[in-house]
């Protein structure tokens, strides 16, 4: 109950579907104006559906510069160990690596893999296409978003957030389950947690010891999400803009990025994209718990008109739109891809 209480009284824990009917009705007024639910396909016309459903992660990194991303492989559902194993071997990916599905949800899915029996365990659960990538070596992760209308040269940075990943620090007494519950950010992620990690939970650290439980910035996987976008500056926007002139016709989305230090990010070296996400992304700097709700809204507006903004223009360039036909048919594949991460 207390839980419960704790998700009522902090917006961030709110379904997406309840956090969203405000913007409803706004994506209704620009579909009206686009004659179109599905405008959003012009947005990225290089990426899927503009990168909002259904979308390959393989794809998207394929758009990068190979020295921006981690060594990826895409691993087909039903492949063999193997072949899977020879591939591994053939493109210099050790473990501990990252296994997630390449059409994504959320964070679900989302698993280091240490060992080949973890791996092979993944492989036969897993019924969709998945990606397996190197660990990136850094320790800190933001999320950029990035908007550049079609008519610009260079487009800006809208919002960072940076991630607090699941890290519990031992005190020599409580084990690592006590220390999760202590938190209520981290307990709701206890049932997970139990699944994955089992009877290790029972553990008890040393004083100071620290462990990462979930090695990924994710929000709906416990990570902490903090607004920084005093960070913007021009020498960041500049970095930011080098990178995006790299990848062809994109215009609005958010960089996931790991690196060493913020001196070093502004100045473009030691980073790595962890993903690029498009059309569907959220300006992930609204989950800072010291904003409320109205202010969530009111970027989420913001960011959606940049979208409609976007679309619209590239529409006029000749990439059209989505039919509905074809749009509803991607929504129904797009249920079906996160019914399986899901239940996954």
């Amino acid at each position: 109950m207390k839980l419960f209480f704790h998700k009522i009284a902090n917006w961030e824990y709110w379904p997406f579907q309840v956090l969203y009917v405000p913007i409803y009705f706004l994506w209704a007024y620009y579909a009206l104006k686009a004659r179109s639910v599905f405008f959003f396909n012009a947005s990225n016309p290089k990426i899927k559906n503009g990168g909002f459903l259904m979308e390959s992660k393989k794809q998207i990194y394929d758009l990068l510069p190979k020295k921006y991303y981690p060594k990826t492989i895409l691993i087909k559902e039903n492949s063999q160990l193997e072949t899977i194993i020879d591939e591994l071997a053939q493109k210099g990916i050790c473990f501990p690596l990252i296994a997630k599905p390449d059409i994504g949800l959320r964070g679900s899915g989302v698993k280091k893999i240490d060992t080949v029996s973890e791996l092979k365990k993944y492989n036969e659960r897993a019924n969709f296409d998945f990606l397996l990538q190197d660990i990136i070596p850094f320790k800190n992760e933001v999320g950029v978003f990035y908007v550049r209308h079609p008519d610009e040269n260079e487009g800006r940075i809208t919002g960072i957030v940076y991630k607090e990943f699941l890290i519990v620090i031992g005190d020599g007494v409580l084990t690592i389950e006590d220390l999760i519950r202590k938190t209520p950010r981290f307990k709701l992620q206890l049932r997970a947690l139990q699944k994955e990690y089992g009877d290790l939970l029972q553990r008890t650290l040393a004083k100071g010891e620290e462990l990462n439980l979930v090695p990924f910035g994710n929000h709906a996987r416990g990570a902490k999400f903090i607004d920084v976008s005093h960070w913007i500056t021009p020498k960041l926007t500049e970095t930011i803009n080098k990178i995006c002139s790299q990848i062809p016709e994109f215009y609005f989305g958010r960089f996931d990025i790991m690196y060493n230090s913020f001196e070093e990010l502004e100045r473009g070296e030691n980073f790595q994209i962890v993903e690029l996400n498009g059309a569907a992304s959220e300006p992930t700097h609204i989950y800072d718990s010291k904003h409320s709700v109205w202010f969530a809204w009111k970027e989420l507006a913001r960011h959606i008109t940049y979208l409609y903004e976007i679309s619209a223009a590239n529409y006029k360039r000749g990439f059209p739109y989505l039919e509905h036909k074809a749009g509803m048919n991607q929504y129904r594949l797009h249920l079906a891809q996160n019914n399986k991460i899901l239940n996954f």
